[in-house]
């Protein structure tokens, strides 16, 4: 693998020398087909097997026929699983607990047949006889059994990539590893991370489940990546949502979260995490766009991370009648404000957009001792401007150089808030200065206001550049400057 390292670093340099640093990705392709240039992983579907010691293969006349028969217990590091595309579903369910490591990964990836993934589904799905599965009715695939005991391997550098993961909850049933029919739990995810660390989700298909993706505590180092998630939760249940996650450090990017299953009340992505960075991801409908709120873990709620969340280049969308009035909240749920989210959030670069009937609310803080430092992003409701406001009523609101939609308030609420408006920049307009709204392009039209109008961003932002920006649907490119100076919001013009 280090040799492989070698040999993608050297291939970057001639992508770089020899290509247009502002040329957008295919936006008609379902995976993302760039990689992170700070570890030099592969990009999606483009692992070499020679670089690995072992390749299994699943699929019609393939190693094994069906996922259950591989032998995820005993799988090593440097392990390559290519699960082929075929016409019907896989129907298996299974157990990931191999501790591998950066050099020698564990890849499980899908073939796909052009545009159509492999397909997992938990419905009438099996186990594998005799596989260690803890706690089966949670999950289509999981990673980790954590037993408080030690005696079990915790999963570390894996990736599970291009695979279509749906039908785990209830309605659905399997037979477990014992040969028992059981029915899926109500928090039941397509994927379910309870313990591991350094583990990547990307160009996965999550869908029809509690839980789209949901992370425990016991995880770190999460990052989700290109992956469409939607369709999941439980007609009446506030408590499961697209994504569910806690964990010591995630990232979430490329990804396009759509609507919640018809009737499911929950939010679109619920986070409880230290070290949250939410950046470049189309997410729209649900009870709230974004709900970050506590933890009740010391070992999170004490880490600096804890106070700073960077939320940046994403599309927020907020529809008629998708539940809750506020876009956004922050702080905590659990009544014990002593655990709540403190700090700041960092909120830059955004295109936030609500169609709602009725008011729209940007922001709620759980706290007065909480700040939302908003920056560079466009604000806008297809209502009335003093259907639009800014906050709930408590917490620090910072706001430097936003579009905004003219008439907006300060908050619907009965108690005001402190707003500090720096440099006084900001631009108030009538109608929006996208391309087409109607259409959902929302790039900048000729002649937008919000052309190089972007204020520079301070040196605490500058551990997360904008550098890049969504590509409809699950891409990105590189966001380069191309006028006097950045324009606000989540898209430059080309």
């Amino acid at each position: 693998m280090k040799r492989l390292t070698v040999i993608i670093l050297l291939a970057l340099l001639v992508m770089v020398w020899g290509c247009d640093s502002t040329k957008t990705e295919n936006p008609d392709t379902t995976v993302d087909e760039t990689y992170d240039t700070s570890d030099q992983t592969p990009a999606m579907g483009t692992w070499n097997p020679d670089d690995f010691a072992h390749v299994i293969d699943v699929g019609p006349g393939r190693d094994y026929e069906e996922p259950t028969d591989v032998p995820w217990d005993e799988l090593d590091e440097s392990t390559l699983v290519r699960i082929y595309k075929r016409d019907t579903p896989y129907r298996s369910k299974w157990v990931i607990t191999t501790a591998a490591s950066s050099e020698n990964p564990l890849v499980i990836t899908g073939v796909a047949d052009g545009a159509e993934l492999p397909i997992i589904t938990g419905e009438d799905a099996d186990t594998r006889s005799g596989l260690y599965y803890l706690n089966e009715s949670r999950s289509v695939i999981k990673l980790g059994n954590y037993t408080g005991s030690g005696d079990t391997d915790i999963p570390s550098h894996v990736f599970i990539e291009n695979l279509d993961i749906r039908s785990g909850r209830p309605g659905y049933s399997f037979t477990d590893r014992y040969g028992a029919t059981q029915t899926y739990s109500t928090n039941a995810a397509a994927v379910h991370i309870e313990e591991g660390e350094a583990i990547t989700i990307r160009g996965c298909n999550l869908h029809d489940c509690g839980n789209g993706l949901f992370t425990s505590h016991f995880t770190r180092d999460i990052l989700i990546s290109g992956n469409h998630i939607h369709d999941n939760g439980i007609e009446g249940r506030i408590y499961e949502h697209n994504t569910y996650t806690e964990s010591m450090g995630i990232t979430y990017e490329y990804n396009l979260l759509g609507p919640l299953r018809e009737g499911c009340p929950g939010n679109n992505l619920k986070d409880r995490s230290a070290g949250t960075v939410i950046r470049y991801n189309w997410i729209e409908s649900g009870n709230r766009q974004l709900d970050l709120v506590d933890t009740s873990y010391e070992s999170f709620y004490t880490d600096p991370s804890y106070d700073e969340t960077f939320v940046y280049g994403n599309i927020l969308i907020e529809p008629d009648d998708a539940g809750n009035s506020q876009m956004i909240h922050y702080g905590g749920d659990s009544e014990d404000t002593t655990l709540y989210r403190r700090g700041t959030l960092y909120l830059y670069h955004n295109t936030i957009v609500s169609t709602r009937s009725g008011n729209t609310t940007l922001i709620r803080l759980s706290s007065n001792d909480v700040t939302a430092d908003i920056r560079n992003n466009i604000i806008y409701t297809t209502e009335s401007g003093s259907a639009l406001a800014l906050t709930n009523g408590q917490g620090l609101l910072r706001l430097n150089t936003n579009w905004l939609k003219q008439g907006f308030r300060e908050t619907h609420e009965s108690s005001s808030t402190l707003i500090i408006t720096e440099n006084v920049r900001n631009i108030t307009g009538t109608e929006p200065p996208f391309s087409d709204a109607e259409d959902k392009d929302y790039s900048l039209a000729a002649g937008s206001s919000c052309l190089n109008k972007a204020s520079s961003l301070p040196s605490v932002f500058s551990a997360y550049p904008l550098n890049k920006q969504y590509v409809k649907h699950m891409g990105n490119t590189a966001r380069a400057l191309l006028g006097p100076g950045p324009d606000i919001g989540a898209f430059e013009k080309e």
